[in-house]
């Protein structure tokens, strides 16, 4: 999928926030500058957020909750994590119980990153547009089949 801007890329999230729940898990991949945070500015917009939401990448962990939001949001930057075994200490496995979790530079978790994660990557292109890749699992088939 190509995204010609910046607008294609919060629409995506935006379109994404219709069909996200409590335990998912949305995993933003790409270098720097590739939207990655772009698309969870959509998608929390798209949740009720009034505002721009800020990069959580000094705080790491960004919690959104009701009624900021429709449902419990955790954004979470992990670029600069250094080593997997250091994501054990962010609890996240005990949130997703109760939060969808959106987070990027989930390469930085090693094999932590869930396998029923949605898994999207952003490419930068020449043209300053964004291809998007997705792994999606078996959980979010149907619902990607509607975005």
């Amino acid at each position: 999928m190509i995204l010609r801007d910046e607008a294609g890329t919060r629409a995506l999230g935006a379109r994404l926030a219709a069909h996200v729940g409590v335990g998912d898990v949305i995993a933003l991949s790409g270098p720097l500058g590739a939207g990655k945070t772009s698309l969870a500015r959509g998608l929390l917009g798209a949740l009720g957020l009034a505002g721009e939401a800020p990069s959580p990448s000094f705080a790491i962990v960004q919690p959104y909750d009701p009624p900021e939001v429709r449902l419990p949001v955790l954004h979470v930057d992990l670029y600069r994590i250094e080593h997997p075994d250091e994501v054990d200490e962010l609890g996240l496995a005990d949130a997703r119980r109760d939060s969808a979790l959106l987070i990027e530079w989930p390469e930085r978790m090693g094999a932590r990153l869930w396998p029923d994660a949605l898994v999207l990557t952003l490419q930068p292109q020449p043209s300053g547009a964004r291809r998007l890749t997705a792994r999606v699992p078996a959980g979010w088939k149907a619902r990607w089949s509607l975005i």
